[in-house]
């Protein structure tokens, strides 16, 4: 059994916001379990090439924008999945922060972080 608190979990800046890593590759669940805030005001261009990924709002506010331009609100109680290693921007709102728990398969090391360019996506 695994039981871990906020305070013990390993912390990235991933680019725009913050990564609190509770599960990684080296605890053999073959998938990563982040809580991830979005800072407020910002753009990311990204891409998981080698991760699927699935994001639940539990705070603040944001959209998805799939590379055809298409917009999806985020906001509490939302959840979008990358199902097909879909590039996309991540956007927070001006005005306040996106939290979202994350789990990403097969699982993350850790360490990842984007870097983040809007000509190119980042991926890990």
């Amino acid at each position: 059994m695994i039981i871990r608190s906020i305070s013990e979990v390993k912390t990235v800046e991933w680019g725009n916001g913050l990564s609190r890593r509770f599960l990684t590759a080296s605890d053999g669940m073959g998938y990563t379990l982040t809580d991830t805030t979005v800072n407020a005001g910002t753009k990311s261009r990204l891409e998981y090439r080698n991760h699927l990924e699935a994001c639940y709002c539990v705070e603040g506010e944001g959209e998805v924008v799939d590379m055809d331009g298409n917009s999806h609100p985020i906001t509490p109680g939302t959840m979008y999945a990358l199902d097909q290693h879909d590039a996309h921007y991540l956007v927070a709102a001006p005005h306040t922060d996106l939290r979202l728990i994350c789990m990403f398969t097969p699982a993350l090391r850790g360490d990842e972080v984007h870097s983040l360019d809007a000509a190119v996506s980042s991926a890990y």
